[in-house]
Parts: C-alpha cells; structure tokens; sequence
C-alpha cells in the first residue's frame, strides 16, 4: 500500500535525534509549559521571522485563541473560504462569532479577495485567509481591503509551514496567524499541537494568559481563559523536526516536480479524454503555484472530472488518496443554519467535486511515485 501521508516515515528518518529529544524531557521530569517549551517558541518565531510565538494545543485552539486575542465574539462576523477544514469555521462558532463564507480562486483554490471585499459588513471584525495544501493565499489584496475596512487578518498556515509569499514566509502577514501541528503536518508532532505567532506583544500577552485559566501567576487568574498548552514532549519532537523542515519541504517540492514532468510525458494534462463521467477536457489538472510564492505542498491535490472513478481504480492498485475537502463548509449539516455564505459559491462547489489529494511526504519515493502516475496514466488510457 501506497499511503497518501506517512507520519511514521518521518519519525523513521529522525529516530535517533526524537529518541534523545523524548528521553531528555521524561529524565527532566517536567511534562507542560518548561524548557522545551519555550525554547521552541523562540525556535520557531525565529524561523518565520516574527517577534513572538505562543504554542497550544492545537492548530483549532490556535485560531480560538487569535480570535479572543482580539476580542472577537457574540454578534460578530469572520469571513472565510467555505473550501476549507472543519476546524476554521467551528473556531469561529467556538468565539460566538458568524462564520460568513466566501468563494475560492479557481486557480489556486484560496479565498478570493474579492469576493472578501463584497463580503464586508458593519459587523466584520477579521478574515481568515487558509494557506491551503501549503499554497499561500493572495496576502496583499487581502491585506489591502482589510486595513481600508478596519478588519483584523488572522493566517491559518495550519497546511503552510514554511510557504512563501513575496519572499516572506506565511504568518508574518496578519495581525495573528494560527499553525497546526497534527502529525501529518509539514512541521508535525506525534498527537495535536498548535500555535499562534505575532509581532504584537499585548496580543502575545493576551494569548498566554489566554491558553492557561488567564494566569499570570499560577492560580491567581486576572482574564478568562482555558487549558491549551503545549506538552514538553511534543515540543521536544518539534524541536528535532524544525530543524529539517527546509530539507523536506524541498523534498515536497521536488516531488510535485516530478509528478508534473510525469504527468506532461504521458500527456494526462495536456490530452483530451472523453467518455468518463462526462469527462471532456484534460485527464488530471495538476495544482498552480501562485506567481511571486512558493508552494510547500502539503497535500498534492490534483483535479479531474473523474475523480470517484479514478480515486476506486487507484484503491485496487493498492494506492491511497483522499479527498480534501468532499464537502464544502456551507453545504455541512451541522454548519449550513449557522453561517452565511454569500452566493452559491460555485467554484467552492465544483473543487469539491474534483479535487483528488495523491500520496505526498518527504519519504515518497521516486518509484512509488512513478507507480502512481503509471497507474493514473493507465486509467485514461
């Protein structure tokens, strides 16, 4: 079996540096918010380039607790992108805010700016551009709009680390941005972990005393608050991974490369094909790096018409892939009655209908993958 992610993988090619990291901690005997801790946070501010890094316990507490940084809640309204995970949108709902979705960029599958700017009502008060499968959103019209309307930028670079955007990575753009690092991640640890970074020290402040009861000495709370801390022991891995983040990020990249120069050999994207659920132009369109950035790749996300068809026959090849996201935020059950879309959001509907995520980490090897597009080269066939 070919998997789509492979976090065990990751751990296999940093084994012995992740065993000392692991052992260090449980000699240590401190277990939350010490030494690893902290010096992660310093490790990872200084690796985006931002003056503070606050780490929580998850990617979605990362975007809850930027948004009660900043005094967002009940009444209030958040614009995102309805292609996105779960955890956007339920943050917003966990503050008691409005998600309000918008359409994508059929390009690059990230909130359009200009849907963002038509979406803006009195009651605005943040945008959540998503980073998503590691492409980074158009920051600068996004950027724009938001500080002409008075509206705070929060990044969720949960899918992004290390992606750049006009030369700067992802998260040094918004007022807060939020980081996953679920074990799949680019940068992951081995359960959930997450952070928010900023150059606003009040915001920093408001975020420490928000992750931990709103202490700022222990049992003496002066704000609200909950526990969302970081754990020394996945600190500790993070530590060890950030390290080779560039070096597998890099590898991502080389694998998309190679996957495209695949794909333009066997003619699958430039090629017509018909005759497969109403299939008509190419076989598979394989993902656009914005111009100015560069993609990291989280997820590999190709698009075709025949989607279920292909994603079945890859299944009995012993290939996995997924699909991310098969159902767009607005059309949920759960969300539909509590969050406003503007529109009928149809280039957020049609990804969602061909969007197809094919095995990518740094572990991937060269003949798996050949073995990937051979196999997809032989369903259009």
């Amino acid at each position: 079996m070919i998997l789509c992610s492979n976090p065990k993988a990751q751990y296999l090619s940093h084994r012995r540096e992740i065993d000392k990291a692991i052992r260090r901690v449980l000699l240590h005997g401190r277990y939350i918010l010490g030494k690893e801790v902290d010096a992660f946070e310093h490790e990872f501010a200084r690796f985006l380039g931002t003056k503070f890094a606050v780490g929580v316990a998850s990617g979605t507490d990362a975007l809850e607790i930027s948004m009660a940084a900043l005094g967002i809640g009940k009444g209030d309204e958040v614009i995102t992108a309805s292609h996105t995970a779960t955890a956007t949108a339920a943050a917003i709902l966990k503050v008691g805010a409005v998600p309000v979705l918008i359409d994508i960029e059929p390009e690059y599958m990230t909130l359009d700016p200009r849907e963002f700017e038509s979406a803006v009502t009195r009651r605005t008060r943040a945008v959540i551009p998503v980073h998503l499968y590691g492409q980074p959103a158009d920051l600068a019209p996004i950027r724009r709009i938001a500080d002409r309307r008075g509206i705070a930028v929060i990044e969720d670079c949960a899918q992004a680390h290390g992606a750049l955007y006009r030369g700067r990575p992802v998260g040094t753009f918004g007022d807060l941005s939020a980081f996953s690092f679920y074990p799949t991640k680019n940068l992951g640890a081995f359960g959930d972990a997450g952070a928010v970074v900023t150059d606003d020290r009040t915001l920093a402040a408001k975020c420490l005393l928000l992750r931990e009861y709103g202490w700022k000495q222990k049992h003496r709370s002066v704000s609200r608050g909950w526990n969302s801390r970081l754990d020394e022991l996945q600190a500790a891995v993070l530590r060890v991974k950030l390290k080779y983040l560039k070096r597998d990020n890099r590898k991502r990249q080389a694998l998309a490369d190679e996957y495209r120069r695949r794909f333009t050999l066997s003619e699958l994207v430039l090629s017509a094909v018909e005759g497969v659920e109403g299939l008509t132009s190419s076989g598979v369109i394989a993902p656009k790096v914005r111009p100015c950035s560069t993609h990291v790749y989280h997820l590999y996300v190709v698009r075709t018409k025949a989607r279920n068809s292909l994603q079945a026959a890859l299944k009995r090849k012993g290939i996995q892939s997924l699909i991310h996201y098969p159902l767009p935020i607005h059309l949920q059950p759960y969300f539909k009655t509590r969050v406003r879309s503007v529109g009928k959001l149809p280039e957020t509907q049609r990804a969602a209908r061909e969007v197809l995520s094919l095995p990518m980490y740094p572990q991937l090897t060269k003949s798996q993958l050949h073995t990937i597009t051979d196999s997809i080269n032989e369903f259009f066939a």
